[in-house]
């Protein structure tokens, strides 16, 4: 058990990692905070410490109920623009890392879950009291962080409870009851994941690569969605996710079929967890066909070659959001 002076060092420690990793230069040329980033990992953090209790959504909310006593302040109610949130890869990207940062203390902590729940929750009421009077910076209101924090915290949690419960879906429906094999399925979920993401933008905005461009940052960040959920649980990492995939100058060849053959089913669930923006469906898509790629290949006899799986998933993804983004061009030009 960790005495006193331990567990304020491990409390110091977090802090002044949150704050190295949120550091970003300013335009006068000095660094400062992105607050942002900060509140993101603190989001991270509080959906891993949510997952030391028998139920996470009720922790999550007796944890913003008891913030709000500690801050004084509720969120900031009202509408909330979409875009006053980072994108949703980035998101996913910012939390798993304040939940990697949260396991890792935890481990080094190794008492009282409450204790660590209560020392996360001090931690970001001072961050918020800090920021709010940081005038030389602009100063932002404890509602508005908070406000964030909540978002934030909601969309990493489903997320994450998001992929799980696909996975289980794909498992007992397709593979289950309809016999689909692992590849099948992991390409049906990288293609859903690949036309979700093309319907985000209307396959316009993002997506030039049909007039010889490569392709766009947002589809990259999503296959490191993919890429990553997999290396957590186990996959071997590597450069070999794209080998093999077809040149810019071969037709576009989708696993239409497969992903036509779960879109409703996934719709659906979608729907029940009140989840409806298409970024953050292929998102959850691309955590789901990561973790369905460490089941298959993981052990020592794997179900599937990671040699063969990442360069199947990958060309699931891209030739899926190639096939919507031709669409969408064909319907325009």
């Amino acid at each position: 058990m960790l005495d006193y002076m331990n567990k304020a060092d491990v409390a110091m420690r977090i802090g002044a990692t949150i704050q190295a990793l949120s550091l970003e230069d300013s335009v006068e040329g000095c660094q400062q905070t992105d607050a942002m980033k900060a509140i993101m990992l603190f989001s991270g953090m509080m959906v891993e410490t949510a997952f030391l209790f028998d139920s996470a959504e009720e922790s999550l909310q007796g944890s913003f109920l008891k913030l709000a006593d500690m801050l004084g302040c509720e969120p900031i109610r009202g509408d909330m623009e979409y875009d006053a949130m980072p994108p949703s890869t980035i998101i996913d990207f910012d939390t798993e890392m304040g939940r990697s940062m949260a396991r890792e203390f935890f481990e080094e902590w190794l008492d009282c879950e409450y204790e660590f729940h209560d020392m996360l929750l001090f931690l970001i009421q001072q961050a918020f009291m800090r920021w709010e009077s940081a005038q030389e910076y602009g100063a932002q209101a404890r509602g508005e962080s908070f406000r964030l924090l909540v978002e934030g915290t909601y969309r990493a949690m489903s997320y994450e409870l998001g992929a799980q419960e696909l996975c289980d879906v794909i498992i007992e429906q397709k593979m289950g009851i309809d016999g689909w094999n692992v590849a099948d399925s992991i390409s049906a979920l990288s293609g859903l994941a690949g036309s979700r993401l093309a319907l985000s933008h209307d396959g316009m905005n993002q997506c030039c690569w049909f007039k010889g461009s490569d392709l766009p940052d947002l589809l990259d960040q999503t296959a490191y969605v993919m890429t990553q959920e997999a290396v957590r649980l186990g996959i071997p990492t590597g450069t070999d996710w794209r080998f093999g995939l077809p040149a810019n100058d071969m037709p576009v060849n989708p696993p239409t079929t497969l992903v036509n053959r779960i879109d409703k089913l996934c719709q659906q669930f979608f729907d029940c967890i009140h989840m409806y923006d298409h970024h953050d469906q292929a998102v959850c898509a691309a955590k789901a066909a990561g973790r369905l790629l460490a089941v298959a290949c993981g052990g020592s006899k794997p179900e599937l070659e990671p040699a063969i799986a990442k360069p199947l998933s990958m060309a699931a993804l891209t030739e899926s959001y190639k096939g919507a983004c031709v669409a969408y061009a064909a319907v325009s030009y």
